[in-house]
């Protein structure tokens, strides 16, 4: 479901801002610092509780402002509305969905499936593996309904076992039982990784091909330990390895998604904007396998969206975006560097943010221009 209303105050330097999207393409454009960057953080904040911006959320709160609310409206029948809220002065994070407060920032995710394409997606490349398993986990979360579960019993076993492992004597009885339940849990996550990754990459590679041609790019899921041993023998055999180190060093907490082209990791070869078509078509590739597998669709927030790519590469991008008719939040310091870009029956709603206020243009024709 699309969001058709979004209000936001004590958002950094925006002003009060009373915003109703298109169920489409919604253009924000403005001059750097304007605050149109703060609107993709704000709709961020509504689906993960957290800032793509700062790890405290506090710091998003204006300088002015003691809280920031947030609220944003998903179209339906009835629609459901969902809103964050911080005090400055506290440390909680107010969350609220249909009315009804909640407890886990799950329960946002899974309303709001959000996807986020800025400078920082290029970690999936170039970043740790932590980056990609997020990732991953992402898309496993919003079509396997135990993946949480499983989740949640998988750390719960592996915290066990390093805080055993860290003390001075091992106590053989304890940590077997915690490493019987760390096998269990390990099982059934690697066994929703790697069902997920065999549906995710068919999908990859056709959003991929559609971006730009790139012949011998792989990717391939790694569990996180031997393939050829069980864990249950890898973390017996590990034991005192392990204890030397203070933390169990193999298992699903050590699975990453490797990206080569041809035998060389992907990051290592392709240029700047080669490397954003490739995170764009991960990012697009988990929506078009969303809405396949459940029916929901996924919104984007894409940040400065014709950086680093040219014209044939901006058009492409576009064309994905079309095709996908979901709900998309871009910005662009020019709005001419999206101009000439989209199908004459394509809707695209403008937004100018200037100087943190914002004004809606409603419906303009980029084909006109």
């Amino acid at each position: 479901m699309p969001l058709d209303r979004l209000t936001f105050l004590g958002l950094r330097n925006l002003d009060s801002l009373d915003m109703r999207p298109s169920a489409g393409i919604n253009l924000v454009f403005g001059a750097n610092g304007s605050g149109k960057t703060s609107i993709l953080e704000g709709v961020h904040l509504l689906g993960m509780g957290r800032s793509f911006r700062t790890q405290q959320v506090k710091h998003a709160i204006g300088h002015d402002s003691n809280a920031l609310v947030l609220h944003g409206r998903l179209s339906g029948s009835p629609p459901l509305p969902l809103g964050v809220r911080r005090q400055r002065a506290s440390s909680e994070l107010e969350m609220r969905l249909g009315g009804e407060r909640v407890a886990r920032v799950a329960q946002l995710a899974e309303a709001l499936p959000l996807q986020l394409i800025n400078p920082d997606a290029f970690r999936l490349l170039e970043g740790s593996p932590a980056s990609r398993r997020e990732f991953l986990d992402w898309g496993v979360f919003h079509v396997k309904h135990d993946f949480f579960a499983v989740w949640k019993g998988f750390r719960r076993a592996l915290k066990h076992r390093n805080a055993l492992l860290r003390h001075d004597r091992i106590d053989l009885q304890s940590i077997r039982v915690w490493e019987h339940e760390l096998v269990q849990w390990s099982e059934r996550l690697d066994a929703l990784r790697e069902a997920y990754v065999e549906r995710f990459l068919p999908v990859f590679e056709e959003t991929l091909a559609g971006l730009l041609s790139l012949p011998g790019l792989s990717l391939k899921y790694s569990r996180g330990w031997d393939r050829s041993r069980a864990l249950a023998e890898v973390l017996e055999q590990g034991r005192d390895s392990d204890s030397q180190m203070g933390f169990t060093q193999q298992g699903p907490q050590r699975a990453d998604l490797r990206i080569r082209l041809e035998r060389r990791p992907a990051v290592e070869v392709l240029s700047r904007g080669q490397q954003k078509l490739v995170v764009s078509a991960m990012k697009l590739a988990q929506g078009r396998l969303l809405e396949a597998l459940t029916g929901r669709t996924c919104i984007y927030l894409i940040d400065d969206l014709p950086a680093e790519l040219d014209i044939e590469h901006r058009q492409a991008f576009c064309r994905w975006l079309e095709r996908m008719q979901c709900q998309v939040f871009i910005t662009s310091v020019e709005r001419e560097a999206l101009a000439g870009l989209w199908q004459p029956e394509t809707a695209v709603a403008m937004f100018h943010v200037k100087q943190g206020r914002l004004v809606d243009h409603g419906q303009y024709d980029f084909t006109t221009e």
